[in-house]
């Protein structure tokens, strides 16, 4: 899954934010019956990788990506494994929904 976002703020402030709230984006992911595991982040230049492996029940999906923040927009490009088939055009607007009020 790919979005992309436009911002009007500097890279830096575009850059602390998206730092700031990657780790909201991993405990909001824990909802009901889904536990997030191992998440982990580090930055390469203005990209961030990330990565966790959502578990509900007896399944686990590994889910990894980069969020990458230039001058003018972030581009969050995540592989969600087979939960990417679950995602139904109104589970995507909201999540660029919540991405966007992540940038805030």
């Amino acid at each position: 899954m790919k979005v992309t976002i436009s911002h009007n703020k500097t890279q830096a402030e575009v850059t602390k934010a998206v730092d700031r709230s990657i780790d909201d984006v991993f405990k909001g992911l824990a909802v009901g019956p889904v536990q997030v595991l191992n998440p982990s982040k580090s930055w390469d230049g203005s990209t961030l990788n990330f990565s966790l492996m959502a578990k509900m029940g007896f399944m686990t999906a590994p889910i990894r990506g980069t969020v990458e923040v230039t001058d003018k927009d972030v581009t969050i490009d995540a592989d969600l494994g087979f939960l990417e088939n679950l995602i139904t055009p109104k589970v995507r607007a909201q999540l660029e929904t919540r991405a966007k009020g992540l940038l805030t």
